[in-house]
């Protein structure tokens, strides 16, 4: 598998491997695509095989993705994992909060992960979208795309779901927990 960046692509093993793992759990839940055929999302995937490792490496890290509906004739990937995605966990908000920290830096933050991936992180309005088609991250948290505002005081925000809830919190963006990790979407 190549590595991260604009020449980011899957071997034809692990393509097959990646488009049958899709397609197993696209057909597993059908509620949260209700009117999309899988033969559409699977020949849009073959005509943008860049796609294939951002989605790959969404599902590397935990993610789970699959599709959850259409936007402006784009094909919706979100991270569907039951939890904040395990692979993406212990991380501060972005690059600017990791130099921040002085003592205990996690390894990497959200933000820099998703670039490399290839992907956003969700954004609010996504979050409650997504939590309308299950309930997700029950005992964990996932950071969310902090408004600018919001970020240039140092903060950042954060999603959950408890007591029949959608939360949004606040933290100050250096700050990560075990618990707490991101969710993606990537348009294809």
């Amino acid at each position: 598998m190549a590595k991260k960046g604009t020449n980011a692509t899957l071997g034809p093993a692990e393509r097959d491997e990646l488009l049958e793992t899709l397609e197993q759990r696209f057909e597993s839940n059908m509620h949260r695509h209700d009117g999309i055929s899988w033969a559409k999302v699977r020949a849009k995937l073959e005509r943008h095989p860049e796609k294939l490792w951002s989605l790959s490496e969404m599902d590397r890290t935990g993610g789970e993705p699959d599709v959850v509906g259409e936007d402006s004739g784009e094909y919706l990937f979100y991270d569907c994992s039951t939890q904040s995605p395990d692979g993406r966990r212990s991380v501060c908000y972005d690059q600017e909060a990791l130099e921040a920290r002085k003592k205990h830096k996690p390894e990497n933050s959200a933000v820099a992960m998703a670039t490399d991936m290839g992907v956003e992180l969700l954004t609010e309005e996504e979050y409650r979208d997504l939590q309308e088609l299950e309930e997700f991250d029950t005992k964990t948290s996932s950071w969310l795309n902090t408004p600018a505002d919001i970020r240039e005081r140092g903060g950042a925000i954060f999603g959950d779901y408890r007591y029949g809830t959608v939360f949004k919190y606040h933290n100050g963006a250096e700050s990560y927990y075990a618990a707490r990790g991101f969710r993606c979407v990537l348009r294809v």
